[in-house]
């Protein structure tokens, strides 16, 4: 019991034994006493019990600040113990779903409406120790699968912020005008007059909505085991990092699909130069000026690039009289040089040209924002594939791309 509540109570006690004694007409000797005693204990209460509170106080801000985090410990830590198995084997056999697996569904569905059994994002994220358990007889040992090859995210490494939105839309104003400076031309004469503070939005729309499918045999789901499980959430979800990885860069904002950077380039007020020669340091090393006197970049260590393979292969080749290339200079001096084949498109024409793209985070803001609309729905066919005895799987995901301000990126094109 609170220290404070046991204070309370003795206070009530007492207030009830000098009520009795109030009553009396001709209190003894011996009633007089206890009533100064009581008076005097009471007093002395009333003190410890303001004492106790703000102690307690204190006590309940330090609990209350431990449970704000202590939400985000404990979803991570249930999800660390999602079992996607369990997920497949109720799509499949119509098992019941149970432990840490049943509690976060059941939590899913609370916050909102899915169609299939909804799969929290962190529990497709690649886990240690999940494999076929070992010592039991079998006339052949599977080993663990063989991933697919996906191209490497590189969204998040050119400054791409990724966020997780719940339900409805989300929108980030961008100041456009405000304070203007200004000096009193005289001794009486005024300063700059007032200047609007203007803002523009920019939105996110859960319109596009990715898809990835897959069967699961029979004999997949008989043969592999646990070890299923690992490989299947690995597949999926470098599928999906994959595809929203292009989407973001090369979408089409047609079709379902979200405007990525280089096709939305006007829209989103991104500047395009055209270098029309070989790709060189001398070109790279301009844009970053222009990002400097824009104010959007301190300096070439906080600009990110972003080439194709191939521009690679051109720049490497030393330099005529010297022992560095084009490549050494670039990326001595550039803070992040990122290479993609699933961000920028082939190189074509002739002579092959490509695109790059460069970025810069200011003052805290991220120059490319996705958002992300909830958990995976994971969702079952049980019609198509019923004769067979397969599992086929969606995995449905809502993203959306925008740009705060358009200064903070910059494409080159004609890079040879």
């Amino acid at each position: 019991m609170l220290t404070s509540k046991k204070l309370e109570l003795r206070r009530s006690e007492i207030r009830q034994s000098l009520a009795e004694l109030a009553n009396i007409e001709t209190p003894s000797e011996d009633e007089v006493r206890k009533m100064g005693q009581l008076d005097s204990e009471y007093r002395a209460k009333e003190s410890q019990f303001r004492a106790a509170l703000v102690a307690e106080d204190e006590e309940r801000k330090e609990a209350g600040a431990e449970l704000e985090t202590r939400s985000e410990a404990e979803w991570a830590n249930m999800a660390s113990q999602f079992e996607v198995r369990q997920v497949a084997l109720a799509l499949d056999e119509g098992r019941k779903l149970d432990g840490a697996t049943a509690e976060m569904v059941q939590e899913l569905r609370n916050a909102g409406g899915f169609q299939g059994i909804p799969v929290p994002l962190e529990a497709l994220e690649t886990r240690a120790g999940e494999t076929i358990a070992g010592g039991v007889p079998d006339p052949m040992r599977t080993m663990p699968t063989i991933d697919r090859i996906f191209a490497g995210s590189s969204a998040t490494q050119m400054g791409c912020r990724m966020i997780n939105v719940g339900v409805g839309e989300i929108e980030y104003p961008v100041a456009t005008g405000g304070a203007q400076p200004g000096w009193a031309g005289s001794e009486t004469g005024d300063v700059a007059g007032p200047q609007a503070y203007t803002t523009v939005d920019r939105p996110m729309k859960p319109d596009n909505t990715l898809g990835v499918q897959m069967k699961i045999t029979r004999k997949a789901l008989k043969q592999a085991g646990a070890g299923l499980e690992q490989a299947v959430r690995r597949d999926m979800s470098a599928a999906i990092q994959q595809e929203t990885d292009r989407a973001i860069f090369l979408g089409s904002g047609s079709s379902g699909e979200p405007l990525g950077i280089f096709p939305g380039a006007s829209t989103y007020g991104i500047t395009e130069t055209a270098v029309d020669a070989a790709a060189s340091y001398a070109a790279f090393r301009a844009a970053a000026v222009r990002f400097m006197t824009a104010n959007t970049a301190s300096g070439p260590s906080a600009v990110n690039l972003l080439l194709r393979p191939e521009v690679f292969d051109g720049m490497d080749d030393l330099i005529s009289g010297l022992a560095i290339s084009e490549w050494d200079r670039l990326i001595a001096k550039i803070g992040k040089v990122v290479m993609t084949t699933n961000g920028i498109a082939a190189p074509s024409g002739d002579p092959l040209e490509s695109k790059a793209l460069l970025t810069t985070t200011t003052n805290g803001v991220a120059p490319i924002f996705c958002g992300m609309w909830g958990a995976v729905d994971v969702i079952r066919d049980p019609f198509s594939d019923a004769k067979s005895g397969q599992l086929r799987l969606t995995a449905l995901t809502t993203l959306d791309v925008t740009v705060a301000r358009g200064v903070q990126l910059e494409i080159l094109t004609g890079v040879q």
